[in-house]
């Protein structure tokens, strides 16, 4: 019901936009999320975004490079990601929290996963 494209491979300093298109379901009252996934290391949050897009959360690693928006009108949740570094390098999950108006930090609040898209920054 969630579906993660964008990622591919880029230069350190460039940019690629990530895209979660939801369908199945009306994901315009959830809160959503970003989370990223690296080899050997625990999925760690990215960026959130409460249910009316007014309220948003960076992980001090992305803050200042990294977007997260909607659109309602598509379904669709997006990460703007500029000036990528190598420790960037990932498996990007989207995932929604049905049950939280405000944006949420916590993992195990999310109850709808998206597949992941690989994001791989080269130096």
């Amino acid at each position: 019901q969630l579906q993660a494209s964008g990622g591919g491979l880029v230069q350190a300093g460039g940019s690629l936009r990530l895209s979660c298109a939801a369908s199945g379901r009306t994901f315009s009252r959830y809160a959503m999320g970003w989370f990223r996934q690296a080899p050997g290391k625990e999925r760690e949050l990215v960026a959130a975004i409460s249910w009316s897009g007014a309220g948003t959360f960076y992980a001090h690693s992305v803050k200042g490079r990294f977007t997260i928006s909607r659109d309602f009108a598509k379904n669709t949740v997006y990460l703007q990601m500029n000036s990528l570094k190598p420790e960037d390098t990932a498996v990007y999950y989207c995932g929604a929290d049905s049950s939280s108006s405000s944006y949420s930090t916590a993992q195990y609040e999310y109850d709808y996963w998206g597949q992941g898209t690989q994001v791989t920054v080269s130096s």
